[in-house]
């Protein structure tokens, strides 16, 4: 069988993709840093599902750490056809309170844990037949605020517009091998958005147009429709229920 890696993988978005890509026939390195028993309970989802499942505990903004879920992934698999760079961290704090060391692990989560693990996978997916895709492929999980900004959250919108540029610098550099883009959420509910009050709830409904947040389920499809698209390469999938027509 073909093989993923999901960085992120133990809650959310990371979680759903780690179970789209099992229901499609992908065995799944499903990775974590920080929560070992939801990242088993989404193994066990992918071994339900019919696929193979390893769990590896890396802080994929480390350049080691990555080299080493790369390795465990070729050891286990065989090889890597796909990459979904989804691991990221959230902070709200504004530009006045806003340390340097906290903008600095924003963005070396959000962005530099892309580079490394694209870098260390690159030899085997350049190497892969994309199992059953066109080609093989790296999907970067940015966000909507790459668009908009976010005044009480610069660094993590900086950090996702950083992924946009990333995505299509790899996308050029790596053709025609390996087909590189990114998927844009919306407003998805997930453990990083538990915190919101009921009147920023409120708010943010009323600005999306499907009147609902977006479930982790559908960001997984965008990103299973970007590793199966061969003639598309560096572009950026937006899916916010039509948020930004507004």
């Amino acid at each position: 069988m073909p093989a993923a890696i999901v960085t992120g993988s133990s809650r959310g978005i990371g979680a759903a993709t780690a179970r789209r890509f099992a229901r499609d026939g992908y065995d799944v390195t499903v990775n974590y840093h920080s929560s070992p028993d939801a990242a088993a309970e989404t193994a066990a989802a992918v071994r339900e599902a019919g696929a193979e499942a390893i769990v590896v505990e890396a802080d994929a903004s480390d350049p080691d750490d990555a080299d080493r879920l790369v390795a465990e992934t070729v050891d286990a698999f065989g090889g890597v056809d796909h990459l979904v760079n989804n691991a990221g961290i959230d902070q709200h704090v504004y530009t006045e309170e806003l340390s340097p060391a906290d903008f600095d692990r924003v963005m070396d989560v959000n962005v530099n844990s892309a580079f490394c693990c694209t870098k260390a996978a690159l030899p085997h997916l350049r190497s892969a037949d994309g199992g059953g895709a066109p080609t093989p492929s790296v999907t970067n999980v940015s966000s909507i605020l790459a668009f908009t900004g976010a005044p009480v959250e610069v660094h993590y919108a900086a950090s996702k517009g950083g992924l946009l540029s990333l995505t299509k610098s790899h996308a050029g550099d790596f053709a025609p091998d390996v087909r590189v883009n990114a998927v844009a959420p919306g407003h998805v509910e997930t453990d990083m958005t538990a915190d919101r009050s009921a009147a920023e709830k409120a708010e943010e409904l009323a600005a999306i147009p499907v009147d609902r947040y977006g479930q982790p389920e559908d960001i997984a499809d965008a990103v299973a429709y970007l590793r199966d698209a061969g003639f598309v390469t560096g572009e950026t999938l937006n899916v916010n229920g039509g948020e930004l027509m507004r």
